[in-house]
């Protein structure tokens, strides 16, 4: 492992424990050459992923760019970053699963906002309005609506009064 203040290879793993989840392994490292202390990750990798981007274009898959995709949507957010790893982590092994190495990109995004929609609202909002491209304030108005109207047919399936379907 290269050393990220110096550029050394000669590191040593001074401490190794897997993470709350067993999802990956945190390991200490020191750098033999200039003394700098650093942590690093490892988890399973199934396979190779590409990713088909909507031009077209193929590009090895990066986790932590999807990390960083869900940390901007959940910015400021009062959501524990355990669980945003964990999602994370769930949507990887469901692209893994799928048995394909080519994932199209509006794949990946459709999973995120599965998952924030799950996990909070404002994010949800945040990150359909990039990856949905919107353009004017109806489309907000949209997507306000239909997050309106699946709480309302849950709040409508919770409650204990009964319906006009059982009349």
């Amino acid at each position: 492992m290269r050393c990220p203040y110096c550029g050394s290879t000669n590191t040593q793993v001074k401490d190794s424990r897997p993470s709350e989840d067993n999802t990956t392994i945190r390991r200490r490292r020191v750098c033999a050459d200039c003394g700098g202390r650093f942590t690093t990750f490892e988890r399973v990798q199934l396979r190779e992923l590409t990713v088909i981007k909507r031009s077209g274009r193929r590009i090895p898959f990066d986790r932590d760019k999807l990390m960083r995709s869900v940390q901007i949507a959940l910015r400021k957010r009062p959501v524990d970053p355990e669980r945003t790893e964990r999602m994370v982590s769930g949507i990887v092994r469901r692209l893994e699963n799928m048995g394909e190495s080519d994932i199209h990109s509006e794949t990946i995004g459709h999973l995120v906002m599965e998952a924030l929609k799950g996990l909070d609202d404002v994010a949800y909002v945040r990150f359909a309005s990039v990856y949905k491209n919107f353009r004017e304030a109806k489309d907000f108005e949209a997507l306000l609506g239909e997050l309106a109207g699946t709480e309302g047919k849950e709040a409508d399936l919770d409650s204990d009064e009964p319906s006009a379907l059982e009349d």
